[in-house]
């Protein structure tokens, strides 16, 4: 049997993102973040409402501070105490595994989505995402960009203008671009 476009997309193989299911649940997304960008900080309760139908998962204790955006919602798995701050993006076309108390400033940017570097291929409309796994008790500075494959360990600090390209280990303060451990934490 012929595997579906979301199937391929999850298992990291070439797919079109213009596939009627795939652009049926990106509008879905778009509707739940439309309403979830609308309210106001006194709509707490409305907005883990909106967080826990849009996402995969949802632990406790979620703030995640309006405007935010993603493709689809239902591939992201967040624990308990996830911040992010002001425009934060996280473009999901494959899983996003976010830890427990993970801090992210504003502006981060979660990249699973990619395109073939092949011109032939990038026209031909396919596209190519890769997962991303976020420890427990992580802090992304500001404007941090993770690329597609990235694992980020336990207790790692990337700090703010970071580009992650390779995986980062746990108990590292890590920076720059390309993004690199700086020191490692006793």
């Amino acid at each position: 049997m012929e595997r579906t476009e979301k199937q391929k997309m999850l298992a990291g193989e070439l797919y079109l993102a213009d596939d009627p299911e795939l652009a049926s649940e990106n509008k879905r997304a778009s509707r739940l973040l439309r309403m979830y960008n609308a309210t106001t900080e006194e709509q707490q309760e409305q907005r883990k409402q909106i967080l826990q139908e849009l996402f995969k998962k949802v632990g406790e204790k979620i703030s995640i501070v309006p405007p935010f955006h993603c493709d689809y919602g239902s591939n992201i798995s967040a624990g308990n105490g996830l911040y992010m701050n002001y425009g934060c993006v996280i473009l999901d076309c494959n899983t996003v595994e976010i830890g427990d108390n993970v801090l992210c400033a504003p502006y981060v940017q979660i990249y699973t989505a990619y395109h073939p570097v092949e011109p032939e291929i990038r026209l031909s409309g396919r596209e190519l995402a890769a997962p991303i796994k976020i420890g427990n008790n992580v802090w992304i500075g500001g404007s941090a960009i993770i690329c597609p494959g990235i694992t980020i360990g336990d207790n790692t600090t990337i700090g703010a203008g970071s580009v992650v390209v390779k995986s980062i280990p746990a108990n590292v303060v890590a920076a720059g671009n390309p993004c690199r451990i700086i020191r490692h934490l006793s």
